[in-house]
């Protein structure tokens, strides 16, 4: 008699919802097109579900997380059984056997309201509330409740009760801006769903019913009297003996409550970014980017860009990047110790081995999606591109040795005319003193005898971004460049010197789905710049400026380090550039607005920041 009076009031509620549609003109195309609507809204492959994506350190540990809300996905099989008998039995006892809605149910929810004048009792299954979170909104009113109907016997007709209960268990709220059994698990507890003892398992399943109520960080005393009551629940239906709920109650729960991972913002705003560029070069908006034909176009491109990163973003992801924590903490350490209130800097450290970006700070205090000074600034590079743009194309074309003659006094092409450090006059001197001691006539010299043209094919491999035909002048053969280079990819550049091989370097190793499968990863192959004499001529002349030339404020005992330095007209920006023998490492200190730093040149700071992360 209860089913039958509910299916009556179901069934009557119904025909008022349509015979209401049908009197509103406005609404009655959309009546006639609503099943066709209903199936398509209502399908496996459009549930998306909003989750937290996750970047780990290089030893697989979160140390940021993106998207919010916080929610992070668990599939069927690892949910505990006793988990899903706990909230089916507290939630909606007849799960297994309705088609998503519960008609006596629903009866009495319909008495109770009657007393009142808007709805106090929604007698919703775990299908409807399922319905509600993912497609309907919160909303209390009769017409959204009959919609909510129609949702609820869809899902049921589309997936299986498994389905949908796990779809369910993380899509529910847990309060404090936790969504989803596992997310709940690990925010309140620190460990996994399937980690938890059967108390806590309860005590966290106390809390969808009313999180705000039951919210165990500020009512711990009343989710533990849900608790409690959610056992009795169990034992009433006989999945849990007395004895055992009594047990149970007396377990002590220990709420170990995790703020969220934020940690080396610098690190994860370069990771995001990086994330962002290797979406468009694998999916092929790079080369629509290359082959719009308007700006217009472009915009639009980048504008797809973006929707398809904040998908990706969206899905819960796990990044795995390089990063070494040891070394980020060093590099952010040394940084902001020399660094006064005025000045800004950048530092950027990358394996030898793997070619990974393994630290990197982007700027005194540094605070997440600020402007990121080690991959967003773009600098004169100073003499710190000597070794890449002067003499490696020299040595390459030449054979010449390291202790070969040239001539560093004062030298004009044209009327460019640039003058040595303190206006030296130094003579003749060997290619290896020289670039160690940074003479700009030797420089210019040299580049002269390549050629412009031939010095900036040198270059044309690196990932140089915003280098241009106008800097094809013998101006750059001292740093003089329009733009310039960010930190990030003169670091990357000055790698071309492990062995003589130029291999882009990256944050990101690969990035998962929530099921493990690789989505992303970088696919680079190295390119041959330097040949294996050249390359091994630089390192010993890069060893020299760190033991005698400018570099040697720098120097650091290792079985190898190679020091090139750069300093800006007007003492714009410092530069320290160099490798051991498993990092290489770049160091940029300047202000956001050049200005004259003379002032500083004798305390070196660019020199203590590169010592402190080598030591």
């Amino acid at each position: 008699m209860r089913v039958f009076a509910g299916y009556i009031t179901v069934i009557s509620f119904m025909l008022i919802f349509f015979t209401t549609l049908f009197f509103a003109t406005d609404e009655w195309n959309k009546v006639q097109s609503f099943q066709q609507e209903l199936e398509h809204a209502v399908s496996a492959d459009t549930v998306d579900l909003n989750r937290t994506s996750l970047l780990l350190d290089k030893e697989g540990r979160v140390f940021s997380e993106v998207n919010r809300p916080y929610r992070l996905y668990v599939s069927d099989e690892k949910i505990p059984p006793f988990l899903k008998d706990i909230l089916v039995a507290s939630e909606d006892q007849h799960f297994y056997e309705h088609v998503g809605f519960d008609a006596g149910a629903i009866l009495r929810a319909v008495v109770k309201n009657l007393v009142f004048t808007h709805i106090q009792q929604g007698g919703s299954t775990i299908t409807q509330q399922l319905a509600r979170n993912l497609y309907l909104g919160q909303e209390k009113t009769y017409n959204r409740k009959l919609t909510e109907l129609f949702y609820a016997h869809e899902i049921e007709q589309t997936l299986s009760k498994d389905e949908i209960l796990e779809l369910y268990m993380n899509v529910i709220y847990f309060s404090n801006g936790v969504y989803g059994i596992e997310t709940a698990s690990q925010y309140y507890f620190q460990k996994s769903v399937a980690e938890l003892n059967q108390a806590e398992m309860a005590f966290i399943a106390s809390i969808p019913n009313n999180p705000g109520k039951y919210d165990p960080v500020d009512h711990f005393d009343q989710t533990k009297v849900r608790q409690e009551r959610l056992l009795d629940i169990l034992v009433s239906t006989q999945k849990l003996s007395k004895d055992e709920a009594e047990k149970l109650k007396k377990v002590p729960i220990s709420l170990n409550v995790r703020k969220k991972t934020d940690l080396y913002p610098d690190y994860a705003f370069y990771v995001e970014n990086e994330l962002k560029e290797l979406i468009a070069r694998n999916e092929g908006y790079v080369l629509d980017m290359a082959n719009a034909s308007s700006p217009e176009e472009k915009k639009k491109i980048g504008e797809k860009l973006e929707d398809r990163y904040q998908e990706v973003i969206s899905s819960g992801v796990r990044i795995q990047t390089a990063l070494n924590p040891a070394l980020q903490k060093k590099s952010i350490s040394a940084l902001n110790a020399q660094l006064n209130m005025e000045l800004q800097g950048a530092t950027v450290t990358i394996d030898n081995k793997t070619r990974t970006i393994v630290a990197l700070s982007g700027g005194r205090n540094y605070k997440k999606y600020n402007f990121n000074h080690a991959f967003q600034a773009f600098r004169q590079p100073g003499s710190a591109i000597k070794p890449l743009l002067v003499y490696g194309p020299y040595i390459e074309k030449f054979k010449a040795g390291i202790n070969d003659k040239v001539n560093a006094n004062q030298y004009c092409v044209g009327e460019y005319c640039p003058i040595n450090y303190g206006g030296a006059q130094p003579g003749t001197v060997t290619l290896q003193q020289s670039m160690a001691q940074s003479y700009n006539g030797s420089a210019v010299r040299l580049m002269e005898k390549v050629g412009v043209e031939k010095a900036f094919q040198s270059i044309a491999p690196f990932s140089f971004e915003k280098v241009i035909k106008e800097d094809k002048t013998y101006a750059a053969s001292i740093g003089g460049f329009t733009y310039g280079m960010s930190p990030l990819e003169l670091t990357d550049a000055y790698t071309s010197f492990i062995d003589g091989n130029y291999q882009a370097s990256h944050a990101i190793l690969h990035v998962k789905d929530n099921n493990g499968k690789i989505l992303y990863q970088w696919k680079n192959e190295p390119k041959k710049v330097w040949s294996a004499d050249t390359t091994s001529k630089i390192r010993k002349m890069l060893n020299e400026g760190a033991k005698t030339g400018t570099g040697r404020a720098a120097y650091v005992s290792r079985p190898y380090v190679g020091i090139k330095t750069g300093t800006t007209n007007n003492y714009h920006d410092y530069w320290v550039m160099g490798l051991t023998d498993t990092l290489t490492t770049g160091v940029w200190v300047g202000h956001d607005i050049p200005r004259d730093m003379s002032g500083i040149e004798q305390q070196r700071p660019s020199h203590k920041i590169w010592k402190s992360i080598m030591e």
